[in-house]
């Protein structure tokens, strides 16, 4: 198991709050904030790693663990920015942070673990050799 410190790179990429996104208070519902994260997951872990050669990563994973932090509202308008790294890579999961930000001020951090799973029988598996490579450069040294 690796477990960080502070520094380490960062993933960042902006996310449209969309009108259904709201709820009847004008402000993003907190369920649907989980959403926002979930977006910018997968433009990271989906579209980037592929990018870079971690492909297994689209194959299979599961979300086993949740915290989030409601700091501020969030309402209609400008996208939000999303910043994410890794704080843990063990064997079999890892755990990322969040840091939601709109209209420059932080309005969400959140933790999620992660476990790869095989597609076909949906059990955990370990990291491969790029998936490790690629999440390696995120966490926090």
């Amino acid at each position: 198991m690796q477990k960080t410190h502070p520094g380490g790179a960062r993933y960042t990429t902006d996310v449209r709050v969309r009108w259904s996104d709201l709820d009847a208070y004008g402000h993003v519902n907190n369920a649907r904030a989980l959403t926002l994260l979930e977006e910018a997951r997968v433009d990271w872990l989906f579209t980037e790693a592929t990018r870079r050669g971690a492909t297994a990563l689209t194959g299979g994973m599961v979300v086993s663990r949740l915290s989030i932090h409601y700091k501020r509202s969030i309402t209609f308008g400008p996208p939000v920015s999303i910043s994410m790294g890794v704080v843990e890579l063990k064997s079999v999961s890892t755990t990322i942070d969040y840091i939601v930000t709109a209209e420059d001020q932080v309005a969400i951090t959140a933790t999620t673990q992660l476990v790869p799973v095989d597609p076909v029988n949906w059990r955990p598996r370990r990291w491969d050799a790029a998936e490790r490579a690629f999440l390696n450069e995120y966490l926090a040294v």
